[in-house]
């Protein structure tokens, strides 16, 4: 299974409900929950953070945290 982490740019998944315990609670405030699609719009030069947007909401998380929530149904 693929994490946002190993997404490419433009590609689009949505997130796994298996993530229930492993997303941060800042991140489900701001929308990350599962069953949400999230795309990767920009990898930063150094390639943290990662910029996403789910379900309409544009923001930038670090890749250690990107690499931990499960995507499923990718497209690009």
């Amino acid at each position: 299974m693929s994490t946002i982490a190993s997404l490419k740019v433009g590609q689009v998944g949505v997130i796994s409900e298996e993530n229930e315990h492993s997303i941060p609670l800042k991140l489900l405030e701001m929308g990350c929950l599962p069953g949400s699609t999230v795309e990767l719009v920009q990898i930063a030069p150094l390639h943290d953070p990662i910029y996403i947007n789910v379900n309409g909401s544009h923001m930038a998380i670090r890749k250690e945290i990107a690499s931990k929530i499960k995507v499923t149904n990718l497209e690009s």
